[in-house]
């Protein structure tokens, strides 16, 4: 018969139609750990029925296409006139009222808010990562609206609605608005007191004009921004509306469209502000104190970012390694495979279980949760967003051929790793973030100790790690030579001890071993032999 020799066989089934969240047993876990009992069950029901949403065809195509036609700048109409405007292919908007109802901006307003909507972004992002940054800000937004009471009293009820709206009209005629923020300038980067753009107050109190560039502003169609300018007593935050509030459009000039190795669903811009008008947020001179909640928020948001890539990653890569046959069996039940999707499942848990424990340490909001946060927000950030590449590329390798094909999806998920590394703050931001708040804030180093403490006794690899890291600790002759080692041994130890004192005992010992206590390889799959490598594996298996 023609075409005969085209059957095709031995190759797995599409991972859809499945319920993300419950098959993710780390997260489901974490879940329960972090929620008092009056919130559990409801929120039970509503990840349960958003990790069905995530796991459907229709969304997850939704993601696929939204990638596949990436936004177009329109910088005039037909006419010639300048509407600077951004143009999305439905799956975009589709997707951004999905991740919006599903209250991915309202964590702010709802009990456990920071524990339901960390497992539900850490979800939305195995879906499509390019609108959890319009998510991401306009969540983070609001402890910095906050330093200024009218301005949050307006503006917060807009930013945590649940409800989606696309146009381009005044904030005040709609049922809910996206932020987007404004930072970095082409002579500055990461060094925002640098920034030039220039801030000229007005006559009425705390408005002013802006004039100057932003050289990275990601979400360009969102309603408003947080942005840094020099004001006459220095470095100030402001917040700029998309349209004004009599229907005119601020002077908000997008000059191009960046053309970003992944991420190419989101549209992130350079724009130029010529007599722009803004509203002052906290004082003047006080821009980064007023900006640097929402800079915290965010990098959470990486971690988490990070922690739902890499859980997608190893979900595809047990899905394929359980149907696929090779050499007489199932690639799932050889040995060294074996190895490397269970050191692949722990490197997932691990983010996971440590993203989660911070966003419960927002809702706590107790001062030693806020001061764990201060330390164990930029090493998580750092850590934990360098692991996503090696565990996303590692498990496309398991995949094989298949998995450099862009159809098995696992490219994407290539393209996206580095991002949230380089996002708010590279990698040097976050160690030297570490070192100015060991050097300035004791009750965050003591907070830190306080939480790894937990687990003293329980594993002899942690407690040595610990002791090293206390050596460490004491020797500061340069420590800013060191500061990647130092963050890097401060994210690991948190881990372990979450594990140690959470996790199932194989994952737990698995870690200490390979990453505490030196037995273990420099790559993926050199678990030492004695781990129970199939009770691991068979942990992150998703239910398809």
């Amino acid at each position: 018969m023609a075409g005969s020799t085209h059957t095709v066989t031995n190759q797995p089934p599409p991972l859809v139609g499945y319920d993300v969240y419950s098959a993710d047993r780390a997260l489901t876990e974490a879940v329960e750990r972090h929620l008092a009992p009056e919130t559990l069950e409801e929120a039970r029901e509503e990840l349960a029925a958003f990790g069905r949403t995530c796991g459907s065809a229709q969304v997850q195509e939704w993601g696929v296409l939204a990638n596949e036609h990436p936004p177009r700048l329109r910088t005039h109409d037909r006419y010639g006139r300048r509407v600077d405007e951004v143009d999305f292919h439905p799956s975009w908007h589709r997707l951004l009222g999905k991740g919006v109802a599903a209250g991915l901006t309202a964590a702010w307003v709802r009990p456990g808010g920071h524990v339901r909507r960390a497992a539900a972004f850490l979800m939305w992002t195995q879906v499509e990562a390019g609108n959890g940054c319009p998510l991401s800000m306009t969540h983070a937004a609001v402890p910095a609206l906050r330093t200024d009471p009218g301005l949050a009293a307006e503006w917060e009820p807009r930013l945590t609605s649940m409800v989606y709206d696309r146009e381009l009209r005044p904030a005040e005629r709609k049922a809910g608005a996206l932020f987007g923020m404004g930072m970095t300038e082409k002579q500055g980067g990461s060094d925002v007191r640098a920034n030039s753009t220039a801030a000229t107050p007005l006559a009425e109190a705390g408005t002013y004009t802006l004039t100057g560039h932003k050289w990275f502003c990601s979400a360009p169609m969102s309603d408003g921004f947080l942005v840094l300018a020099q004001a006459p007593d220095g470095l100030t935050c402001f917040l700029v509306p998309r349209v004004l509030a009599d229907g005119g459009r601020n002077p908000f000039l997008i000059q191009r469209l960046k053309d970003k190795l992944g991420n190419r669903s989101n549209a992130s811009a350079e724009v130029e502000f010529d007599g722009t008008w803004a509203r002052r947020v906290g004082d003047e001179g006080r821009g980064v104190r007023t900006i640097i909640g929402m800079v915290a928020a965010t990098r959470l948001d990486c971690v988490l970012g990070s922690a739902g890539l890499m859980r997608q990653a190893v979900a595809q890569a047990v899905h394929h390694c359980d149907h696929r046959e090779a050499f007489g069996g199932k690639l799932v039940d050889k040995p060294l495979m074996r190895n490397v999707l269970a050191d692949l499942a722990v490197e997932s848990e691990a983010a996971t279980t440590l993203a989660l424990r911070l966003a419960a340490a927002y809702d706590d909001g107790g001062e030693q949760e806020r001061a764990l946060l201060r330390i164990a927000v930029p090493a998580a950030k750092y850590w934990v967003t360098k692991r996503c590449t090696p565990v996303t590329v590692e498990a496309a390798e398991c995949l094989g051929g298949n998995g450099y094909v862009e159809e098995s999806g696992m490219p994407r998920l290539v393209r996206e790793s580095p991002l949230n590394s380089v996002w708010e703050g590279a990698g040097n931001v976050q160690a030297l973030d570490v070192l100015r708040v060991l050097r300035r804030e004791p009750a965050a180093l003591d907070a830190y100790l306080r939480e790894v403490g937990l687990a003293r006794g329980a594993d002899h690899r942690l407690d040595g790690a610990i002791k090293g890291l206390l050596t460490e600790l004491a020797d500061l002759e340069g420590i800013e030579a060191r500061a990647r080692r130092l963050t890097e041994r401060l994210a690991l130890v948190l881990q372990g001890s979450l594990l140690v004192r959470f996790a199932p005992p194989e994952v737990a010992d698995a870690f200490c071993a390979s990453r505490l206590g030196g037995d273990g390889g420099a790559v993926f799959g050199t678990l030492p032999s004695t781990s129970n490598l199939a009770a691991m594996v068979e942990r992150a298996r998703p239910d398809a």
